[in-house]
């Protein structure tokens, strides 16, 4: 087995575990806090479960904490019909910078990507690690075009090389030119500076909508 092989199945994954371990009683109250939160503020559960591709092309549920109101399908596909800049905006980037379905406290989870805490559970069970490209949904396979074999080589990751380097600002093509560039030229070390910025981008809400 090559060396560089070796480091990803094996020494990633021991700091992927590692880092939850140490990071979950820590998290714990905060987990609690956001937990109220979501259960007081808007009606359905607190968690929520979304289908999403990881490596090999298979399927898991990616965990979120709720941002979003319980019909949501419903209110996006009203509002995208009377909205055609919605519509397009959504058609370009799957994402809307106003968009309708997310409840106030799921705005400011979103703000500061606390929302997305949960997948730290996905990270434990081997489904998703800690930085790689964002898991997509099957919608998204089209637009990630030949990307998607890069994208099918490793696992999805928490954070990863776009989400640092503009989050949402950037289209969607960078994205997932981004996604290729770091599967293509993965290292620990890259790993390990794209985490520390990623503290950076999250506290400065770089790109954040």
């Amino acid at each position: 087995m090559p060396a560089q092989l070796f480091r990803y199945r094996v020494v990633k994954r021991a700091m992927d575990i590692s880092f939850v371990l140490i990071a979950f009683p820590i998290l714990l109250p905060l987990f609690a806090v956001i937990s109220i939160l979501v259960k007081w503020t808007s009606p359905g559960p607190i968690f929520f479960s979304h289908r999403r591709i990881r490596k090999n092309g298979a399927f898991f549920s990616m965990w979120k904490f709720r941002t979003m109101c319980v019909n949501s399908t419903e209110v996006l596909d009203e509002h995208l019909k009377m909205h055609p800049t919605a519509n397009a905006e959504w058609n370009a980037n799957r994402k809307l910078r106003a968009d309708p379905r997310v409840t106030s406290v799921g705005s400011f989870l979103r703000r500061y990507s606390l929302d997305e805490l949960p997948q730290l559970w996905n990270v434990l069970m081997g489904t998703m690690s800690l930085v790689g490209p964002r898991p997509i949904v099957a919608a998204e396979v089209e637009m990630y075009a030949d990307g998607f074999q890069c994208y099918c080589r490793v696992k999805p990751g928490l954070t990863g090389l776009w989400q640092v380097s503009g989050r949402s600002e950037l289209s969607y093509d960078v994205r997932v030119a981004l996604d290729c560039e770091y599967v293509e030229r993965w290292s620990l070390s890259r790993d390990l500076l794209i985490l520390m910025k990623t503290f950076r981008v999250v506290v400065h809400q770089d790109g954040a909508f």
